[in-house]
Parts: structure tokens; sequence; C-alpha cells
């Protein structure tokens, strides 16, 4: 049996070298005292002190996920990150660093595409606004057009509008978490972020756990990019379904604490 302070001499007998967890549901439950379980990040400062990489790979953008992060008081911390689920960051000394090569052609790709959805910005805007009042529509440096609907139902109608629109603009589609959409470039997204960070670390997906619960997950949900794959009992019925087709293995708990019976489910060879 599998137990924290279980002590190795490298990640070489372990199931996998690199663990990517989302952040909000997954990791962090921003309701729960400590936000993170503690059991979780004595499990992954465990790993950590035995060779494996560790990295948050969530929707935020970087001052967000720092305020959470310090917020939860978290005794460990990531050697990555991947932000707004595409740039890829890395801990060096007392901060994280972008890696140029990789998030500077994440920025030219993105502002190619973009033009287009600049033109349309008024259409999709009114599409929106005529059928949906209450929905919140805006932009950032991530996206021209960022949406949060009212309730999951008009998420859901404005997720198939805009998947519509997608199919006329090569490259593009939309990254949907709950209420909150976006566009991005189909070549970026938490799975092949991953897939890049690893072969910087010259890690196999056959050494990789991901765990995840919401649609902005699915990606980097696949075995092509991570061998072993956990969700929780909090995740969305598509995620739990995608897990559940790749043999991936579904806790009954909830957030940080089925994240932490899935590693414990790999570590023991389930």
């Amino acid at each position: 049996m599998y137990a924290p302070n279980d002590k190795v001499q490298s990640s070489m007998s372990l199931p996998f070298k690199l663990l990517s967890t989302d952040f909000d549901g997954t990791l962090f439950a921003e309701f729960e005292n400590p936000p993170v379980p503690r059991k979780l990040q004595e499990l992954i400062g465990s790993l950590q002190t035995q060779g494996v990489k560790w990295v948050i790979n969530t929707g935020r953008e970087l001052s967000s996920l720092m305020e959470s992060m310090g917020r939860a008081h978290l005794t460990i911390k990531p050697d990555y990150l991947v932000l707004v689920e595409r740039e890829i960051y890395t801990h060096d000394n007392l901060q994280y660093v972008g890696l140029p090569e990789w998030n500077d052609a994440c920025t030219r790709d993105h502002e190619e595409v973009f033009t287009r959805v600049r033109q349309d910005v008024t259409y999709l805007n009114d599409w929106v606004s005529q059928r949906f009042s209450k929905a919140t529509i805006y932009s950032d440096p991530y996206s021209p057009f960022c949406l949060i609907a009212e309730k999951t139902a008009d998420a859901e109608a404005i997720h198939e509008f805009l998947d519509g629109y997608c199919e006329r603009v090569p490259g593009l589609v939309v990254v949907r978490n709950d209420v909150y959409a976006r566009f991005s470039h189909v070549n970026y997204n938490k799975g092949t972020a991953l897939t890049e960070l690893a072969r910087r670390l010259d890690i196999s997906s056959e050494h990789i756990l991901a765990a995840g619960d919401h649609l902005n997950d699915l990606p980097m949900l696949k075995t092509e990019h991570a061998r072993w794959l956990v969700t929780n009992a909090n995740a969305v019925p598509q995620v739990k379904e995608q897990v559940r087709q790749q043999n991936g293995y579904i806790s009954e708990q909830h957030c940080g604490h089925g994240v932490a019976d899935g590693i414990e489910f790999v570590l023991n060879g389930g």
C-alpha cells in the first residue's frame, strides 16, 4: 500500500513522472477548508521529492491563479504552469517564467485566427444579446470574444451556435468551462500544451497522469497525452464518459479528495 511518506531514489519506479492537474474543481475548492486537501498536498509533495514533476493546467491567467494559490496557503508549488489552456510557464526561483518559443508561437497563431473573429464580433454580440439578454460579453487579451452566460442551459445553446461559427473559420475552436466561454486556436489546448511540456522533459505519455473535471479538460484527458486519466465525483458527465471510455479512474470523492484517491489508485497498481 502506497503511503505519502514512502521514499524512493527517483521517479523511475513510479508509474508516472509528470502529474498534470486542473485547478478549479479538480485541485481547488473555494468552499472547503483548506481549499486543497492536506492529504493531496502531502501526496504531491512526496511525489515531487521522488522526482515527479507537477504542472497545474488551468484556464486561469497568472495573477488570478497566484492569488488563489496564495489564499489556499499551499505547502507545495507546481514545477510548471499551463495558463489560459495554452501558455507554458516554468518555476524559476520565486517566479514563473514563460517558455518563449512555445508562448511566442502561441501568440502569433492566435493573432492570425483572431483577425477574422474581430471582423465578426458585432455579429456574434448581436446574436447572443438578442436571445440571451442576461449574458455578459467582453474581450480580453486572450480572446476578442468572451462570454459569461446566465446559466448552464444558456451556455450550452450559445456553445452550439459558436461551434457552428467556428466551422467557417479555419483553426478556430470554442473553449468552455461551465457558463464561461472564449475562442482559441485549435492547435493550443491543455492537451497539446501538456504534450509540449512532456517533450521538453523527455517524458512519454506512458508516464503522465492527468486529472480534470470540466469541458476545457477534455483535450487533456486523452490517452494520447496521458496514460493515466483521473476525474472526480463532481466532474461533468462528458468528462466522466470520456475518462470511462479510456479506462481511466473515476473517484467517488469530490474535488481534491477525488484527485488524491485517483493518484493513490494508480500508485497502488490500479
